[in-house]
């Protein structure tokens, strides 16, 4: 893993777990670093799901479905969360 490949996963969480909550209603406790926790968490669940159901072709880059996985997978977990915190 290249130092702009884990930046760009930090980047990337971080809009996904703005995202997600924005799409779970109610109110947060969380800052910043949490939401990118929670997207970083919710891409990599995201991700797991992803291959399980459908293998990405040989050599691709980017699972087709990433995006609106990554974001499917903080949604769980903030749900989730709610429920443990």
């Amino acid at each position: 893993m290249t130092m702009l490949h884990i930046i760009w996963s930090i980047i990337v969480g971080f809009i996904v777990g703005l995202i997600a909550r924005a799409v779970v209603p109610g109110a947060d406790r969380m800052g910043s670093v949490a939401t990118t926790i929670l997207g970083v968490l919710g891409s990599v669940i995201g991700g797991l799901i992803g291959r399980l159901v459908s293998k990405p072709p040989e050599g691709s880059k980017v699972h087709p479905a990433g995006f609106f996985m990554s974001l499917l997978g903080a949604i769980v977990l903030l749900v989730i969360w709610r429920y443990v915190h």
